[in-house]
Formats: structure tokens, C-alpha cells, sequence
């Protein structure tokens, strides 16, 4: 299993050198549209290779995936521990019974033939 994880592995960065070779042109971004950039003042620019504008968006995309999905699972981790907390808080109770009525009747052997 190992070695099909590093196979996958290997294939994957041959795939992201390869489109980082085949996307190496310059471009700008801007961070506002010329006209607005005009307007308000702020004309910032950036002139990056085209592959770290694409793996950028890609890390974004998954960041902003993995963000989303976390608070959409609150509810769920929430449940599940309120669930661990019940469970928890019955499994003292039961053992609190168990003790208490093993000291109300003594030995259970004997508490079984009196009955």
C-alpha cells in the first residue's frame, strides 16, 4: 500500500512540473480594474509566472473547501459530542447503581437463592 501512495505521489508532482513548465509565461494581476484603480488611487499590480497564479487558486480552492465543510459538520461534532458526554454520564450512573445495590444486598450469590 505503501508503494501505490508513493506511486500516486510521483505522478502527481510529474503532472505539476509539467503544467509549471508548460504555464511559465509572466502575467500581471491587478488588484483593481485600471478605470477604478484610476478613480480611487491605488493602482497596484503584480507580475507573477502563470503556473503560481494557478496553484494558487487551486490552494485557495481547496482551503476555502475544507473551511466550508468544517462548519458545515459543527452540527455534527456537536451532536456526537453531547452523545459521548450522555453516554458517559449513564455509564456512572449504572456503575453508581451497581454499587449501591451490591452494599444494599451484601453477596449476589446469596441475594440469588433468597430470591
Amino acid at each position: 500500500m505503501r508503494y501505490i501512495r508513493y506511486a500516486f505521489l510521483a505522478v502527481i508532482a510529474v503532472v505539476l512540473i509539467t503544467l509549471a513548465l508548460a504555464n511559465r509565461s509572466m502575467v500581471t494581476l491587478n488588484l483593481l480594474p485600471s478605470e477604478l484603480a484610476q478613480l480611487v488611487g491605488i493602482g497596484y499590480a503584480i507580475t507573477v509566472p502563470l503556473f503560481s497564479v494557478i496553484f494558487a487558486a487551486v490552494i485557495a480552492g481547496l482551503l476555502i473547501g475544507f473551511f466550508w465543510e468544517w462548519m458545515r459538520e459543527s452540527k455534527h461534532r456537536a451532536e456526537a459530542r453531547n452523545n459521548r458526554l450522555a453516554k458517559e454520564r449513564l455509564a456512572r450512573e449504572v456503575s453508581k447503581l451497581k454499587t449501591a445495590k451490591a452494599k444494599d444486598e451484601g453477596d449476589e450469590v446469596l441475594a440469588l437463592l433468597e430470591g
